[in-house]
């Protein structure tokens, strides 16, 4: 049975979405069998994917969710399953601002996402989700879906502010829809190793969350390279394999697998 890992934060601009799409590519290099679904309106990762007019995909994480709202059924998975490079993937379009206005009005939403994932966690390894950078009605559903969730954080003063309100989100998440529910780590990104702030912030996280949290080993360091490949829509085991962010992806693939032991 496959494992539901959501990438969060509360902020935007942590490498949330490149995180999620490098990490899909080096679990499948790994062995794994990966679906990523994009969960955010703004459909950043579909572009990552490939994508460039996201409004003319039929079937998209928005639709589906609109589906379940509407207690419809859902469609066969050749619809809205993509795949690009050995790297399943469900889209997202502009649509799911729709359905996150919908889900405020909705008796029972915050498991409409979970019952288009269940079914599929016999398919895959690992279901990897990308979420808006916000704690609105969406990342909520994503939280209620997930098994594990990966917090990204760039090292500066307000991601630190955002990650303790993300992190009581989850809690409450846990206690109230979601027991299963837990924190895999937190992801280190955008780090550069020379600047004073990245290593005040760094053992800030380090010893606010030693015992408690995992922090993950791997850091993503700040470079052009993982700008560059998005802008290609290659991961960076294509675009870049000798890249100091590629190796860092690696490692954390690897840290992520070791816990199924």
């Amino acid at each position: 049975m496959g494992k539901i890992i959501i990438l969060g934060s509360e902020k935007g601009g942590v490498a949330k979405t490149t995180s999620t799409y490098n990490l899909a590519y080096c679990l499948a290099k790994e062995g794994k069998k990966v679906l990523a679904v994009d969960f955010d309106s703004q459909a950043n990762l579909s572009t990552c994917f490939g994508i460039e007019d996201t409004s003319a995909v039929p079937v998209t994480i928005g639709h589906l969710m609109m589906n379940r709202i509407e207690d419809e059924e859902l469609p066969d998975t050749s619809e809205y399953i993509m795949s690009r490079n050995g790297v399943d993937f469900i889209p997202s379009s502009v649509m799911l601002s729709v359905v996150d206005a919908k889900l405020r009005l909705e008796m029972g939403a915050e498991r409409m996402l979970a019952g288009i994932l269940e079914p599929l966690k016999g398919r895959y390894d690992y279901i990897l989700v990308d979420t808006c950078p916000s704690l609105g009605s969406l990342t909520i559903n994503a939280l209620a879906a997930a098994d594990g969730v990966i917090i990204t954080v760039n090292p500066q003063l307000l991601a630190m502010m955002g990650l303790q309100d993300f992190l009581k989100t989850v809690k409450k998440i846990k206690s109230r829809i979601n027991s299963k529910l837990y924190v895999e780590g937190i992801l280190l990104t955008m780090c550069d190793e020379r600047t004073n702030l990245y290593k005040v912030i760094t053992e800030q996280v380090l010893d606010t969350f030693e015992g408690q949290i995992r922090v993950f080993e791997s850091r993503i360091p700040n470079t052009v390279k993982v700008g560059e490949s998005v802008y290609y829509s290659e991961p960076l085991l294509e675009y870049a394999p000798g890249s100091r962010a590629c190796e860092a992806y690696q490692n954390l693939a690897r840290e992520v697998i070791a816990d199924e032991s």
